[in-house]
């Protein structure tokens, strides 16, 4: 439930019931493809009248495309409509050591993907970025391209659009929207990785119809948390709601990339592991790939084993913290760590049982890799413009 804020609102317009209907239909279209007009008529309860209107409406504006005829036993025969597949986004998902790019059609199915390092500094990052995505663009002449959306480790401004938090990148008041629709004539969209994850669940999960509240827990450099709770993803003040990674466990702890110390994710992320193998001090540059560690556990080293569970150890208090406060029903984890997940699972269960005792205990699940929800989640950020619920205008 929502309350109307009464010193700022605005009625609803006939234009706006349009718009609603118009998202009625092209969701059902994208949930139930291909699919005739009569059934989308059935579906929604609209006039097969209103829906024709409409469809044609989305046809003209490339959105959804007419495909095979059906047989009926009489009557006239049903053309079935699907998603534009021609219609495409660029996804670019930004972590501190590189950075994955690829296209995908409105389904989220991606026709390709490549890497290129994330370089040190911002200005050489967005020389070498733009340049590979007007590149990608241009591989595909024919195509209407919706937008672009940009994943990051860290926190974009929601007022200005400027990336003013990403401790594990060190870089502060960047500007990556500008240059980006700049070089390339498209609309880009940025949101912290987590919060791009909750959406790839929400918009392209298996059990995205149903999903009411979920919190994503992402492992990797550092600990991101996005928050969806009552249908809605929680945003708060400027956007940066769910910064749970760079909450203080021990203040007394190893100085965190934020400034402070003992945060979450000096305990808990791939960077802690590795210090936990290597003894190395926080801070310092790593020794090793996390996913060298993963596969020393693998083969039997010791040390490995047991960098790992100290990690899922802390990684489990956090989690307490989260299911105490915000009593989710389920918890994605996301990250290389998942790789580990017979190890790392039983033992983050068992922290949470001890330490979290007001709520049943949510569903913890970890995200298969294959799934890629950073990369994904960059197209849901584009798609929700047009496929979610309307503002009232």
């Amino acid at each position: 439930m929502q309350k109307i804020d009464l010193s700022n609102f605005r009625l609803a317009t006939s234009g706006t019931a349009r718009e609603i209907n118009r998202r009625i239909v092209l969701n059902l279209i994208r949930a139930r493809q291909p699919i005739s007009r009569a059934d989308l008529a059935r579906l929604s309860g609209l006039q097969r009248s209103t829906v024709s209107l409409i469809a044609e409406q989305l046809i003209a504006d490339r959105w959804i495309v007419e495909g095979a005829t059906g047989r009926l036993p009489r009557g006239r025969r049903p053309t079935y409509l699907r998603l534009n597949g021609d219609r495409l986004i660029l996804g670019i998902d930004i972590r501190p050591t590189a950075t994955r790019m690829g296209v995908a059609d409105l389904n989220a199915r991606f026709l390709t993907q490549e890497t290129m390092p994330t370089a040190d500094t911002p200005d050489t990052f967005l020389d070498q970025l733009t340049q590979r995505a007007r590149r990608l663009l241009g591989s595909y002449p024919n195509a209407s391209w919706e937008g672009i959306g940009i994943s990051l480790p860290g926190r974009a401004d929601r007022h200005s659009h400027r990336l003013v938090f990403a401790p594990n990148l060190a870089w502060k008041d960047v500007d990556l929207k500008t240059p980006m629709e700049q070089a390339t004539g498209l609309s880009v969209e940025l949101e912290n990785a987590a919060n791009a994850c909750v959406l790839s669940e929400v918009w392209f999960g298996p059990r995205s119809d149903t999903v009411q509240d979920l919190v994503v827990v992402t492992v990797s450099e550092g600990i991101g948390t996005g928050v969806f709770a009552n249908g809605q993803l929680v945003m708060g003040n400027g956007g940066f709601a769910g910064e749970f990674g760079h909450t203080v466990l021990d203040p007394a702890g190893p100085v965190c990339r934020c400034g402070n110390r003992g945060c979450w994710e000096v305990f808990a992320s791939n960077s802690a592991a590795l210090r936990y193998y290597t003894g190395a001090t926080p801070g310092a540059a790593p020794q090793l790939a996390f996913e060298d560690l993963l596969a020393l556990a693998e083969q039997g080293d010791v040390r490995a084993g047991r960098a790992l569970e100290e990690m899922a150890r802390h990684l489990g208090a956090g989690i307490a913290l989260l299911v105490t406060g915000l009593a989710p029903s389920r918890i994605m984890v996301i990250g290389e760590v998942t790789r580990a997940w017979r190890r790392v699972g039983p033992i983050l269960q068992r922290v949470l049982a001890e330490r979290s005792r007001t709520h049943t205990p949510p569903e913890i699940e970890p995200a298969e890799d294959t799934a890629q929800p950073r990369l994904r989640g960059t197209i849901a950020l584009v798609i929700q413009k047009h496929f979610a619920a309307p503002p009232i205008t």
